[in-house]
């Protein structure tokens, strides 16, 4: 799973009020930084767009071409798409390079960012042990005395 979705009122209305608007007759983008450290995606399309067909089509394509613009791991954004009139008579293709613009001019990363590295105990331990702080063929209760 590339995002986690918004389903909140409270998280919609953060992002209207927060985050960057960025206008295109096909499509508007609400983009903000959140501290909940992945991206959380919103999709909307109002009574204005059609009936149930039209603003689901929408929706649709508007995932269709998140997928493919959207990389795996961009960080904490809050990203609200709204669904415009010109939408729902689109292709997710035709729609690809607006979203880039768009996800640009926001400020969102397109490119992954780099994971930090995750410090394992056994390295941890290693490094402990190189600089003798420990020593690593004793047990963890006899090494923990020491350092106290």
């Amino acid at each position: 799973m590339r995002y986690r979705p918004i389903t909140r009122t409270g998280d919609f209305n953060r992002a209207y009020r927060r985050g960057s608007a960025q206008v295109h007759p096909q499509v508007v983008v609400y983009a903000g930084k959140n501290r909940v450290g992945h991206t959380r995606v919103g999709i909307t399309a109002s009574k204005k767009i059609g009936n149930a067909v039209q603003r689901n089509r929408c929706r649709r394509i508007i995932r269709q071409a998140l997928f493919a613009v959207l990389p795996q791991n961009v960080g904490g954004y809050d990203l609200v798409f709204v669904a415009r009139g010109q939408t729902p008579r689109l292709k997710s293709t035709q729609l690809i390079p607006t979203l880039e613009k768009l996800l640009k001019k926001a400020g969102v990363p397109l490119q992954p960012q780099a994971m930090p590295p995750v410090k394992t105990l056994a390295a941890t331990r290693n490094k402990m042990a190189k600089k003798g702080e420990i020593n690593p063929h004793k047990n963890f209760v006899e090494n923990r005395a020491k350092n106290t």
